[in-house]
């Protein structure tokens, strides 16, 4: 009785091990599709002249006495808060920053490298609302965002738990920085992003993060990200500018993001506004080197362009698909990796509208080469709430793409077309021994997509894509798994959180800054 009562259990735990859902993240892509360039040689340099022009002649606006002084000691010309920028000055700036590099993971297993053709998928951040587990649109808590975090945590194609994915409304922004750090941290062992909402907020997050990984560790190894935009057209502010030489100071790679909704802050040309955009992100680009000389950065933006009837932003949009073309050619001019958007979405529930915005926002994303792919799972309304049944149906989107950009596989090539003669004529494929040996693998199989008969799906009550995405949302976090800190780190960044949050005023009413 033994035994069988043994082989039985046995049965049991290989039934739960094939329906357990695989959380083993997918190493950093390596994409190898064909680039789509739009522009040929002397279209891009077209772009670069002006972008130097607008540097030279129009300038750029440092709202930061310290930037400014920087400016100043580094050879450029400096009037009131306008810094105009020789393009030699900014060449010579720009060609220091590392063409690729590796960010550093708590899991070393998690390590992934960006640049040139090496990617990375990274969910949204930055939602005021969400959409939880039951669909229902309201603000978002502590809870919430550790949920987002353990799910980023959980999917595959996800290379990265972000920081804040949806705004802890139930702590005071005074020290939402803190627990959204250390949520990040503790959540997931993938590489994160750092909070870059002031200066002194930067440098908290420089410190769990040395905390973690120890200061000398992050001398050489980039370790998390900060994304500074800029105030488009053409103004980079004393907030942005402080949060970036916290982290350029301490080698930690930066998103240089102008915000471009376009024909609103830009003008209302594709071309043109791609030439400002590119002015605004080189000079940034060239900032991070005034602080820091071959510390790693990243040309970043926010693309959307402005519907002239309602003034509102639009996504999946084809300007926003050529922009992404055209900024990945310019990056690649430069020699820099270089930061997009991802399966952005405008509608107000997880409908059609957001899987098409979705879907053609990924594919131009997939083929302009970008490096560091953020807003990659969840972004709907704009950007007003994350979705959790979008939140995973993105991260299976993403490793659908992940799957194509690593191109054809030539392993089996012989083995299967050996298939052929043995089939012959007439026949089937099913029971041979190939395909029964290779079914699982050969074909991506989404597990949130219903592919069976219409009499199938009514027979297991009819579901739609969001019920089974929550759902499956659901069993995953049943089965999550925490990857703990180490007791002494933990312990550290307790501490180090409750001094900080002794030391910042607690503003009185929860969404009141200090």
């Amino acid at each position: 009785m033994s035994q069988i009562r043994t082989r039985s259990g046995g049965r049991a735990s290989r039934r739960a091990l094939r329906s357990a859902p695989n959380v083993t993240m997918l190493p950093g892509l390596r994409n190898t599709l064909p680039w789509c360039e739009i522009m040929d040689g002397s279209k891009v340099e077209r772009i670069d002249a002006a972008s130097m022009d607008i540097l030279e002649n129009v300038g750029v606006v440092f709202r930061d006495d310290i930037a400014l002084a920087d400016w100043k000691a580094a050879g450029a010309k400096v009037v009131g808060e306008t810094v105009y920028l020789d393009r030699g000055l900014v060449r010579d700036l720009i060609s220091t920053i590392p063409s690729d590099f590796t960010y550093h993971a708590r899991d070393p297993h998690k390590n992934v490298r960006l640049g040139g053709r090496h990617s990375i998928f990274v969910p949204m951040t930055g939602a005021p609302f969400l959409r939880d587990l039951e669909d229902v649109r309201r603000n978002p808590t502590l809870d919430d965002l550790a949920m987002f975090h353990k799910l980023s945590h959980m999917m595959p194609s996800l290379h990265s738990s972000a920081h804040h994915i949806v705004e802890p409304y139930d702590h005071p922004i005074s020290h939402r920085h803190l627990r959204i750090t250390y949520s990040s941290m503790k959540h997931s062992d993938k590489t994160f992003m750092g909070m870059t909402t002031s200066p002194k907020n930067a440098e908290d997050v420089m410190d769990m993060c040395a905390i973690l990984f120890g200061e000398e560790f992050m001398e050489d190894h980039p370790v998390t990200t900060g994304n500074c935009n800029g105030n488009s057209p053409l103004v980079w502010d004393e907030t942005m500018l402080g949060a970036m030489r916290a982290f350029s100071k301490r080698n930690q790679p930066v998103l240089c993001s102008p915000f471009v909704l376009g024909g609103a802050n830009t003008p209302v040309s594709v071309a043109a506004s791609v030439a400002q955009l590119n002015a605004e992100a080189l000079s940034a680009l060239a900032y991070t080197q005034v602080i820091r000389r071959s510390a790693p950065a990243i040309y970043g933006h926010y693309l959307s362009t402005v519907s002239m009837k309602s003034g509102a932003p639009m996504a999946g949009t084809p300007e926003i698909s050529m922009m992404n073309f055209m900024i990945g050619q310019m990056a690649r001019y430069y020699g820099v990796p270089w930061r997009t958007s991802n399966t952005l979405g405008g509608a107000k529930t997880f409908d059609a509208q957001a899987g098409y915005e979705s879907a053609t926002t990924l594919s131009a994303v997939m083929h302009a080469g970008a490096n560091y792919i953020w807003h990659s799972a969840g972004w709907n309304e704009a950007g007003m709430h994350c979705s959790v049944a979008k939140f995973v149906v993105d991260a299976e989107q993403c490793a659908m793409a992940y799957r194509m950009a690593e191109g054809l596989k030539w392993h089996d090539f012989e083995v299967a077309l050996a298939a052929v003669p043995d089939v012959g004529p007439g026949g089937h494929y099913l029971g041979h021994p190939h395909t029964q040996e290779n079914f699982q693998t050969a074909f991506f199989m989404p597990d949130l997509f219903d592919n069976n008969s219409i009499e199938q799906w009514q027979a297991e009550g009819s579901k739609e894509i969001t019920e089974r995405a929550l759902a499956h949302a659901v069993n995953l976090l049943a089965t999550y798994e925490e990857p703990k800190l180490d007791e002494a780190v933990d312990e550290a960044l307790h501490d180090y959180i409750a001094r900080r949050e002794h030391e910042i005023p607690a503003a009185d009413a929860l969404n009141q800054d200090y």
